[in-house]
Order: C-alpha cells, then structure tokens, then sequence
C-alpha cells in the first residue's frame, strides 16, 4: 500500500496532486518512527541522553502530527499544513543538531532520517507557496 496512492486516489485532489507533499508525508511518517526508536534506544544508553530523548520525542510527535494533518486533504486547509511543515523543519533541525552530538548508530541514521524529512517538508513547502 501507497501513501502517495491514497493521497492520489482522494475524491478532492485529482489534478491538485502534490507529489512533493506526498514525499513529505512519506517521509514524516518515517520519521517519527525512527525518532520513536532512537528515544528508547537512547534510554538503554550509558550517560545522560536525557536531551536527546526528548529531542527525538518531540519530533517524533511533530512528525506525526505533520503527516496527519498533510494527509488530510477535504477542504483544503492550506495554511495549516504550511504551518505543520514548518514546525517539522525546525523539529527535524533539532533533532539532527542533539543527534549529531552522540557517536551511536542509532543516533546517526535518526540525524540521517531528519535531514530527508527537513528536505522534504521545505520541498513541499516551497511547492505550496509557489502554487499561491
């Protein structure tokens, strides 16, 4: 199953289709799984990772929420999603700034995730307002 097919198959976007939008939400969707994951292996790790927990947390709960509200796609809330994509860059910085600090496999492929969904979101982001 396609998430960029779903979007696509929805009765109120036919030509409106936005590939990078749909990248976006592929790629926020990954990514809150991955924050999710390195959160809890954080916790197994030596040391205070307390800063990196919660960074990872609360982007894993902004990427959630971005992929939801983008998929979302009746009516058309446009200023909404531009502003959830907007919060998912500054979340994913972050994320990529505490996890970039720590020298575990873990931590890297989380930074690495983050840089894909920051691309992705500024990608749809700049579509959308080009569409303006």
């Amino acid at each position: 199953m396609s998430i960029k097919e779903m979007i696509a198959e929805h009765p109120q976007v036919g030509a409106d289709y936005n590939e990078a939008l749909a990248e976006a939400v592929r790629h926020a969707m990954y990514c809150a799984a991955i924050c999710n994951s390195c959160a809890d292996a954080c916790s197994a790790e030596k040391g205070d990772m307390s800063a990196c927990i919660r960074t990872c947390m609360d982007c894993a709960d902004i990427c959630t929420a971005t992929y939801r509200v983008a998929t979302r796609r009746t009516g058309g809330n446009v200023a909404v999603i531009e502003a959830q994509l907007r919060a998912c860059i500054t979340a994913c910085e972050q994320c990529i700034e505490e996890c970039s600090k720590h020298d575990n496999d873990h931590c890297r492929r989380c930074a690495q995730m983050c840089r894909e969904c920051a691309d992705d979101c500024l990608k749809a982001l700049n579509g959308m307002m080009q569409a303006a």
